[in-house]
């Protein structure tokens, strides 16, 4: 069984939505301590031809809390303002009219918190592209956040009877091949290879939220981009 483990990001890039394809289940480490000027609750849109940085603002957010308990602002103002900038900066695209609905029904959903909210945007996203990767929070399942770095990660995999482990590239400094190897676990990392694809106009611009990925291709384009990737 091929498992993957990494923080919930808000309609996070491609290479993530590469790394849930990947495995046969992926769990939200919602339990660990929220990133400040992460992508938690941060991503880029295409406005103006150009990389938009959107916030999704919170209530005294902070690296001492867990991503599950950082709160959303009591303000929904937000909600209305972004989706305007989702609406203005793609309506003219191919398939705006399939895929607002989907990223609004994730924005107006009923959630007080930013790991809620984010695993929303994952799993809505997941479903709409016919992924059928297993999806489970590590606050409600294992129970084992005394336990750090890879020792967590390893105990999760034994737990799930995970026999392949996959991590995002970025982590091949980190984690240590010898120590899965001797828990009998495979560890490989994806980078990934997806190509440009046509925007409105101008140069293409890379690595933005998975919104523009999806306004500008049919799901059965994106697809074949999410088997775009190497395993190191």
């Amino acid at each position: 069984m091929k498992l993957a483990i990494m923080q919930p990001y808000i309609f996070p890039y491609t290479g993530y939505y590469q790394l849930i394809g990947a495995v046969d289940r992926f769990v939200i480490y919602d339990d660990v301590n929220f990133i400040n000027k992460g992508w938690i609750n941060r991503n880029n849109l295409l406005v103006g031809n150009k990389a938009h940085l959107f916030t999704i603002p919170l209530k005294d957010a902070s690296q001492n809390k867990w991503i599950r308990d950082t709160l959303l602002t009591g303000d929904e103002g937000w909600k209305t303002k972004l989706l305007r900038t989702v609406e203005q900066s793609y309506k003219k695209a191919p398939f705006f009219r399939e895929v607002f609905p989907l990223i609004s029904g994730v924005l107006l959903s009923e959630t007080a918190h930013i790991g809620e909210l984010a695993s929303k945007s994952l799993t809505a996203v997941s479903d709409y592209l016919g992924l059928r990767t297993e999806f489970v929070a590590t606050s409600v399942v294992y129970g084992n956040n005394h336990l750090k770095a890879q020792e967590r990660i390893l105990d999760i995999c034994r737990r799930e009877k995970a026999d392949h482990y996959i991590n995002p590239v970025g982590g091949m400094e980190i984690y240590s091949r010898e120590l899965f190897t001797n828990a009998g676990i495979r560890l490989n990392f994806i980078r990934s290879k997806a190509g440009p694809y046509r925007q409105l106009g101008g140069d293409f611009v890379p690595n933005l939220s998975i919104i523009d990925v999806l306004m500008f291709n049919h799901k059965e384009t994106i697809c074949p981009m999410l088997q775009s990737y190497e395993l190191i």
